[in-house]
């Protein structure tokens, strides 16, 4: 029951995060959010576990993969995909990810082999993913570019979540594996942050990865209180908290049961996009929601 409860917390709050990211694209790029984001993550992480832990080099390998893999190229992949393609079509191929972890965790971990079970439920979920991700839309349209970006969102978090199987096996504390993951992720980012100051980083892709230093910007968009908000909103919740609980979950029910709930997300997403950022919520989505809970609980299903 606790694995449960913090990967239904973790997922509700990653489904809410689409509205909070919405409101900062206001005022901030989509690099700069992703690094205050995930900065302000590792100071809380450090305050509420100020103990440093020492570690092997070749361990230390591994916090680097984790870094890399799902926070560094993950996110930069998944918010990259939508200058180049809709976000139905991001929504769709990242949540194929529960199948691809599971095949991963089959080859990697060597895993027991997939269900019939979790297969139909898998089919039933990326159905309901796909009326939730089209909301009325008649046709998914292939777009090569930022198609291939979330599906390398979607390796990324894949392989991610097997290196999380790995270092649960470490007997750490899940903050000090978080902590440890955000800082690597942080300096991994670093070269981006100083591309984004360059007059050539600051246009690419409609300014993605700009870094504004302007005093009276940074002032304006600093002073504001809800974008202080959101941005506590991601970092402490969003990051700090749902990466630990994250990590419990996948230590209790097992990295393959954790990520079908990742199905979820967009069917979340639509709720509050719609009671939030007043968009459409159609016939055809919210059956594509109720249709992606039940794929859930099938692939879920234990006797």
């Amino acid at each position: 029951m606790r694995g449960f409860i913090y990967a239904s917390l973790t997922i509700l709050i990653w489904g809410v995060t689409f509205v909070n990211t919405r409101a900062l694209l206001n005022q901030f790029s989509s690099l700069e959010i992703q690094v205050l984001r995930f900065a302000l993550a590792y100071v809380v992480l450090w305050a509420i576990h100020p103990r440093r832990a020492r570690l092997p080099w070749r361990e230390e390998g591994l916090f680097v993969l984790l870094g890399l893999t799902g926070v560094a190229v993950y996110q930069l992949m998944e918010n990259c995909a939508i200058h180049y393609t809709n976000a139905s079509n991001v929504s769709i191929l990242v949540a194929l990810n529960p199948a691809i972890t599971a095949i991963l965790a089959r080859l990697v971990n060597g895993e027991r082999r997939l269900s019939p079970l979790f297969l139909v439920g898998f089919l039933v979920a990326i159905t309901g993913v796909v009326m939730v991700s089209l909301n009325g839309v008649s046709a998914f349209h292939f777009r090569p570019v930022g198609d291939l970006m979330a599906l390398a969102a979607m390796l990324s978090w894949g392989f991610y979540s097997i290196l999380v199987s790995r270092v649960n096996q470490l007997s750490l504390s899940p903050v000090v594996v978080i902590r440890r993951t955000f800082f690597w992720a942080l300096a991994l980012t670093l070269p981006l942050v100083l591309f984004g100051l360059t007059p050539v980083g600051g246009e690419v892709m409609e300014g993605s990865f700009k870094v504004t230093l302007d005093l009276a910007a940074n002032q304006a968009r600093f002073s504001s209180a809800l974008n202080f908000v959101n941005l506590g909103f991601l970092g402490c919740l969003a990051s700090a908290a749902c990466f630990v609980w994250w990590n419990k979950s996948c230590k209790i029910l097992g990295v393959v049961r954790c990520t079908v709930g990742l199905y979820l997300i967009p069917a979340i997403t639509v709720v509050f996009a719609y009671l939030f950022l007043g968009e459409r919520l159609t016939a055809v989505s919210a059956a594509g929601a109720v249709l992606t809970v039940v794929g859930v609980l099938i692939s879920g299903w234990r006797r």
